[in-house]
């Protein structure tokens, strides 16, 4: 993988499916792979690593004792730059980002860290991110990798 568009921003969505079973995993965990390798400029939200939780329990069925070793068993990853704040402006940052792009709240908050942390590329499993200019989104799952990813999920 080159680092062409790095520094990339982890979403929680490339996370979780990174620590799945699901047969469309391997782009997400390449990226992970990479990350804790040191091969690519990573940077890690901790708050991800909840929304990641969240997601591997109640979408993936994974218990919450396997989601929290395997995403504790991530956090070890000494390479990974691991974003721990949530300073006031970050978080007035976010609530704009939220207004001009018409997103989430969590998604603005990531877009906010993003830009202060000079990330390049928001890697992601959705398209929610590409209403923003100040970085790259890339992606990570073809359309039809995504039809295939909810019908493993049964949606």
């Amino acid at each position: 993988m080159s680092n062409d568009g790095g520094p990339y921003l982890f979403d929680v969505g490339v996370i979780a499916l990174a620590h799945t079973t699901a047969p469309v995993r391997d782009s997400a965990l390449s990226y992970v792979r990479d990350a804790i390798a040191g091969e690519i400029d990573a940077v890690v939200p901790y708050p991800a690593l909840f929304g990641a939780h969240t997601v591997l329990t109640t979408y993936y069925g994974r218990s919450n004792a396997d989601a929290s070793r395997l995403l504790q068993n991530f956090m070890d990853a000494k390479r990974i730059r691991w974003y721990d704040g949530m300073p006031e402006d970050v978080v007035r940052g976010g609530f704009s980002r939220v207004s001009e792009a018409n997103v989430g709240g969590w998604d603005g908050y990531y877009a906010q860290v993003a830009i202060d942390e000079g990330a390049n590329t928001v890697l992601t499993i959705d398209d929610d991110f590409e209403g923003f200019d100040a970085f790259d989104t890339e992606v990570i799952l073809s359309p039809d990798e995504f039809s295939e990813l909810n019908r493993f999920l049964g949606n």
